[in-house]
């Protein structure tokens, strides 16, 4: 296993039951997807990379504004 891998499982170790199994299951439609991965845009490099030092430092969206994002898709 590699380190990632095994970051995001203990990362994984720490959700409650229900979140872990969601997991599971998304992580074994994608392992059982025999497509090739869809390829990333070099422009959207900058964007990800923030988005992920985001999350290192533990700066993610409240409920509030995960709610407020939701909303802009109903119709």
């Amino acid at each position: 296993m590699t380190k990632l891998f095994d970051q995001a499982v203990e990362a994984a170790r720490a959700l409650p039951p229900d979140a872990q199994d969601e997991l599971a299951r998304v992580m074994l439609d994608i392992l059982a997807d025999d497509r090739p991965p869809e390829p990333i845009d070099p422009a959207d490099g900058p964007s990800v990379r923030e988005g992920l030092a985001q999350a290192d430092r533990g700066e993610f969206a409240t409920d509030a504004e995960v709610a407020s994002a939701f909303r802009r898709f109903e119709g």
